[in-house]
């Protein structure tokens, strides 16, 4: 994936409140750490959205970044009350702001947020990259069908490796490849 177009890099809900339980968690929160500070010395924007809820008050502990993981001084900060991070936010606004063409994604509930976000986004004409090893969920269950929080990354990447929309490039990257400036 080239590098060339103006780039973001979109960090999704990786709080204290909503790790607990997820595939690799700390695996995930230092590959996003790394990754934020690649991208902030390539001069590359980092967003960060930051998810509220009745179990994840604003400015609780919960709700907190996780350990490693802090915006820097004018780093805008989205808040969202749906999986949709565009949903009733500024995020296309702040995007807008930023002329981001391309969104790098890294992230918590790769079934929920990281799915819908990454969805979205295509839809509104972004390039997207999802980071595969820098996203996380839960285990889950659905009808009496059992699913590891690993299967439900692996299905989001494949999921997201066959996503095709005219005039846009999409890719899953691993951390470590992702270029940025």
């Amino acid at each position: 994936m080239s590098a060339s177009i103006p780039s973001v890099l979109l960090v999704i809900d990786l709080q204290k409140g909503v790790l607990p339980g997820c595939w690799d968690a700390d695996g995930v929160v230092a590959r996003a750490a790394g990754l934020v500070d690649r991208a902030r010395a390539a001069g590359t924007p980092v967003v960060w959205v930051q998810h509220e809820a009745d179990d994840l008050p604003a400015g609780s502990d919960e709700w907190a970044f996780a350990d490693g993981l802090d915006p820097a001084t004018g780093e805008p900060v989205v808040h969202k009350r749906y999986r949709d991070a565009f949903a009733d936010t500024d995020l296309d606004e702040v995007l807008e702001g930023l002329d981001a063409a391309r969104l790098v994604v890294a992230g918590a509930q790769s079934d929920y947020c990281i799915r819908t976000t990454t969805q979205s986004a295509a839809v509104r004409g972004y390039d997207v990259t999802l980071v595969e090893d820098a996203h996380t969920t839960t285990d889950a269950e659905w009808d009496d069908v059992e699913i590891t929080g690993r299967q439900i990354v692996a299905h989001t990447n494949r999921y997201f490796s066959g996503l095709r929309y005219p005039d846009q490039q999409f890719a899953v990257e691993r951390a470590a490849e992702v270029e940025f400036g």
